[in-house]
């Protein structure tokens, strides 16, 4: 799902498999943040990314567990953990033991709502908490039985996570699963009198007495509150995909993408993440670091290519069969910011045969005082989509001046996808407020801009780096042809 609108043709795609959206609010499933807070490079002050919460609610036996496992299954290249509400029941009293059959474990009072409100905050700020369990047998509460840690993802599940509303706000997406009550009925007494050891009378005397009039009371009327209504629990696959698409895509956005809506960063992976640290250790020899970082280039670039506009198409396949697919726009062309952006082009020809590239070398005095001496563009570029190539955005003050030549030369604002490998918050600043319908594509958000307005944690000169010329010993002689063209030999 890469973006809100695709996000609701789904919903409205899928709306024959039994998945309901509540008001279609899945465009409001993101990640909590206010228009009036500052730009951040992560979720918190120490670096932590703010994990995403997901309630999942419902009544009992109606399979939230197995949601959840679904969740988390799908979710493999994430760190998810799942905290639930059960786990916060308040111990019986001496006198309460006595009348154990008559205490009602489904209203809101049975649970230290308190203690699971202090650990989830601290969740969300990146700390780790210590859990209770709870005995059903002997209805006591274990503290501290189990430690728990941040991670990108938190699952809350239980029968009333969506009741208190403080609870509520600390969630990005609420899940109710909604399953029949005969069917409910029959997995509790499958599951009292199999697992517990309780007889059928007993079950359906609490079922009746308790179960029933709790879910009616408190449960169900949680489930407006809910974003994504899951009917038949763990049975809906439809619903989980569409979920865990969803979840990835949130997860993949930074805090930035949400004050610039023209930024996108690809979905990071462990592969992804692997190619970083190959690529911005110092030690890294540069047969290394070509091989990583053009594979990482040319996952930046299949990203880019994803923004281009396109037209239905109908092609017939050897089996005679008419496939109905798409077809993108044929006015494009490159352009590399010389020389680290030359590193780009290798992939963009990769997947774009014939495609026309040209140059734009801008002379740096300083990094405040930029000066473009030299550019090299197709004649009729003002009527194609350009994909402008330079691995880093630092300060944005070269790509300011590159992305000005090129409107000057009649480019569409809208029609430039800006692809780097890194890119700093501050120069997302820069472009997005001179030229906010300027796509930009990125693989990683960085931290900032040292003293000396070099990007960290950074990976260092790149086109030293990947060319072979670092310590600025070139070992690759330049010339200048009578066009004053700089040229690799």
């Amino acid at each position: 799902m890469g973006s809100n609108s695709k996000s609701v043709d789904q919903v409205l795609d899928c709306a024959a498999a039994g998945v309901h959206y509540s008001a279609l609010r899945l465009d409001e499933l993101s990640i909590q943040s206010s228009a009036e807070e500052q730009p951040t490079t992560s979720g918190l002050e120490n670096g932590h990314q703010e994990p995403f919460v997901i309630g999942v609610a419902g009544g009992a036996s109606s399979g939230k567990s197995t949601v959840c496992k679904m969740i988390i299954d799908q979710l493999r290249d994430q760190r998810v953990v799942v905290v639930t509400q059960e786990s916060f029941y308040y111990g019986l009293t001496d006198e309460e033991l006595i009348h154990v059959h008559d205490y009602n474990f489904d209203h809101p009072d049975a649970f230290d709502t308190e203690l699971l409100l202090s650990c989830m905050k601290s969740l969300k700020h990146g700390k780790a908490v210590d859990i209770p369990n709870y005995n059903f047998k002997t209805y006591k509460s274990v503290p501290n039985a189990r430690k728990v840690n941040p991670s990108d993802v938190i699952i809350l599940e239980g029968i009333l996570v969506f009741h208190d509303s403080r609870l509520r706000d600390l969630m990005n997406m609420k899940i109710f699963v909604d399953t029949d009550a005969d069917v409910r009925l029959t997995r509790r007494i499958r599951r009292d009198t199999i697992e517990k050891g309780r007889d059928i009378k007993t079950v359906l005397d609490q079922y009746s007495k308790f179960v029933k009039p709790a879910f009616e009371d408190f449960i169900l009327p949680t489930k407006k509150y809910a974003d994504i209504i899951i009917p038949r629990g763990g049975d809906n696959d439809v619903a989980i995909d569409l979920i865990v698409q969803h979840i990835r895509t949130k997860l993949g956005q930074h805090d930035l993408c949400k004050i610039h809506p023209n930024l996108y960063v690809i979905q990071t992976t462990y592969q992804i993440r692997g190619m970083h640290t190959i690529i911005r250790d110092a030690a890294t020899a540069t047969h290394d670091f070509i091989f990583y970082a053009d594979r990482l280039i040319r996952l930046v670039v299949e990203h880019g290519l994803g923004h281009l506009p396109f037209q239905e198409k109908q092609v017939i396949t050897p089996t005679g069969s008419v496939y109905t697919g798409v077809e993108f726009s044929k006015r494009l062309c490159g352009i590399s910011v010389i020389r680290s952006g030359e590193s780009m082009e290798n992939a963009l020809r990769a997947c774009c045969k014939g495609i026309k590239i040209g140059k734009i070398l801008i002379h740096r005095e300083g990094d405040n005082g930029q000066q473009l001496i030299y550019h090299n563009l197709p004649k009729d570029i003002a009527n194609r989509h350009v994909l402008l190539l330079d691995p880093i955005l630092g300060t944005g003050n070269s790509a300011v001046q590159a992305i000005s030549l090129l409107l000057k030369k009649g480019v569409q604002e809208a029609n430039i996808i800006f692809l780097n490998l890194i890119s700093a918050p501050q120069g997302v600043h820069v472009v997005s407020k001179r030229f906010p319908r300027v796509k930009i594509v990125t693989s990683e958000i960085e931290f900032g801009l040292n003293d000396d307005f070099r990007v960290i944690p950074g990976m260092g000169e790149f086109g030293d780096r990947y060319f072979g010329t670092d310590d600025y010993q070139s070992s690759t002689p330049l010339f200048c042809n009578d066009k004053n063209r700089v040229r690799l030999l």
